[in-house]
């Protein structure tokens, strides 16, 4: 590994240590000619997921389009930033674990939408509300007699 500091191709490494769930290794290394100390991580290379909107078009997965939108549905909710972020990981993780390289839009909202209706039914509301895109009050109402008798689940 080049040092940042002299680039001197060689450097050892003096710690490793497991981080971000195992996802990647942070390794502290030293320069061997100038002696200066430097952190590097190694991570997976991951392949990009693609996601196919409601037009045809596909543009890479994006996580925190997903947290923005959860963000959203949650505002003024007893919701904590860490139930979000652990809802948006699962959600990423199903994402991932679908072993194709593209997903629908329609199916990563479903995904949120699972997960808000057993987090804030409030939220769950509010995200359904925006990703079903309610033409009439009609609409709004049903989802709401379905979420009181259980349904949808």
């Amino acid at each position: 590994m080049r040092c940042p500091f002299c680039l001197h191709a060689d450097s050892k490494v003096l710690d490793s240590r497991s981080t971000e769930e195992g996802a990647s290794i942070r390794r502290r290394r030293e320069c061997g000619e100038c002696g200066k100390r430097f952190t590097t991580y190694e991570r997976l290379e991951e392949v990009p997921f693609m996601v196919v909107k409601k037009d045809g078009r596909r543009e890479a997965f994006n996580r925190a389009k997903v947290l923005n939108g959860v963000l959203r549905a949650c505002e003024k909710r007893p919701v904590s930033p860490d139930q979000m972020e652990l809802l948006v990981d699962e959600v990423e993780r199903r994402v991932r674990q679908n072993f194709e390289r593209e997903i629908s839009s329609e199916e990563i909202g479903q995904l949120v939408m699972d997960k808000l209706r057993d987090l804030d039914e409030v939220a769950y509301v509010r995200f359904a509300s925006v990703y079903r895109q309610f033409k009439d009050i009609n609409r709004f109402m049903d989802e709401l007699q379905d979420l009181l008798n259980g349904e949808n689940q």
